[in-house]
């Protein structure tokens, strides 16, 4: 991911990831204010406000640590001990200054849940908040004041941290499995490719070895019949060379799917927003020769859109219509640009509805009120209405 920008799930790796992820982990230290009020307004000697700070200092960097491992992998036992040393000061600094320092347990509730697996985040979460209870009970004045409200938030932020790292953890899952469903798709694409390859050309290479052999050893003494065969050969491989152009043109083909992604990632690109359809499911699609047609016309359409119309905003609508002829998929595509294609006659729009007369097809251009519109119908098969 490039940039500074951290997503759920993604784990800072640029020094500007980590910057936004530590700014992020620090807004919430504002509600620390109870301790530093407590240091700058209490009346504390100076070797209790140098120890004061300094203790507040090494917590806010041990929260931190603990909570920037959130998405991380590592050692149950190095973050219990961190956790532990963490309730440990918050303790000390409970006892030492008074009830204001017990806003800190909160924090290690919070970093409980973000730092641990949910299982032992289950223990310790309760486990940090009864310490903070017990330790109200023991300062004189605070238990009726202090317990409940900061008792609520320490449970709820706690589990509610264990359900950002459990969403955490899904995230990465499921972009790993795609991640690998698309290599997996790559592969079986790689071994179609193949097979078709051997099953187009294996037969045929195989027979113009096999007569060019023949022909070699027929040439001194039979010379006519060596000529059959090198006719033979040159008919096999024309007929190679005619399977080959049909299974490039058959993978080269335009898709709809293919080309609605495409302009999704043209408009994009040019700055210009963007209303677009899903493609139609498989079962329901046109046939080939149709939906060929139509996404060369909305590839020539959107294409027109980027470089010519100078438009802001551009609308396809893709609909599946009745008429007396039979049904047809209708697209649409309407910008809000200057209203002129940018195609000369014979270029562009001229021969796209010669592709779609081909079809079987119309083709319709024109400005409206403001913008262009084009409008492209080919034969579809039976579907919704």
């Amino acid at each position: 991911m490039s940039g500074v920008g951290v997503g759920i799930g993604q784990r800072p790796d640029t020094p500007g990831q980590k910057a936004v992820k530590v700014l992020w982990t620090g807004v919430w230290l504002v509600f620390l204010g109870a301790p530093v009020r407590d240091l700058l307004t209490a009346g504390h000697g100076p070797v209790a406000l140098v120890l004061g700070w300094a203790g507040l200092a090494v917590f806010v960097v041990g929260y931190t640590l603990l909570i920037f491992r959130t998405g991380h992998g590592g050692r149950s036992e190095v973050v219990l001990g961190s956790l532990a040393a963490l309730a440990a000061e918050s303790t000390a600094l409970v006892l030492a200054f008074g009830e204001a320092w017990l806003v800190l347990f909160v924090y290690v509730a919070i970093a409980s849940g973000a730092a641990l697996p949910p299982r032992a985040a289950r223990w310790s979460i309760p486990a940090a908040s009864a310490l903070m209870a017990g330790l109200a009970l023991a300062v004189p004045g605070s238990a009726e004041r202090l317990v409940l409200p900061l008792l609520v938030p320490a449970l709820l932020g706690g589990f509610a941290m264990t359900g950002v790292r459990e969403l955490i953890r899904t995230t990465i899952a499921l972009r790993e499995a795609r991640a690998t469903v698309a290599q997996l798709a790559a592969n079986e694409e790689r071994l179609r490719l193949a097979r078709d390859l051997h099953d187009l050309l294996g037969h045929s290479l195989s027979l113009i070895t096999l007569k060019s052999e023949l022909a070699g050893r027929m040439l001194p003494d039979h010379p006519d019949r060596a000529a059959q065969q090198v006719t033979d050969i040159e008919q096999v491989s024309r007929q190679a060379l005619v399977d080959v152009r049909e299974a490039v043109t058959g993978y080269r083909r335009a898709r709809l799917a293919t080309e609605l992604a495409g302009a999704r990632v043209a408009l994009t690109a040019a700055g210009v927003s963007f209303e677009l359809p899903s493609a139609p499911a498989p079962a329901d699609g046109p046939p080939e020769a149709s939906e060929e047609a139509l996404a060369w016309a909305l590839r020539e359409a959107v294409t027109n859109v980027v470089r010519h119309s100078g438009a802001r905003h551009c609308a396809v609508e893709l609909l599946h219509r009745g008429t007396p002829d039979g049904p047809v998929l209708e697209l649409s595509v309407r910008d809000d640009g200057s209203g002129r294609p940018g195609s000369a006659p014979g270029n562009g729009l001229t021969g796209l509805a010669e592709r779609l007369e081909r079809a079987g097809g119309t083709l319709e251009t024109g400005g409206v009120r403001r913008g262009f519109l084009l409008v492209a119908r080919v034969p579809a098969g039976p579907g919704p209405a």
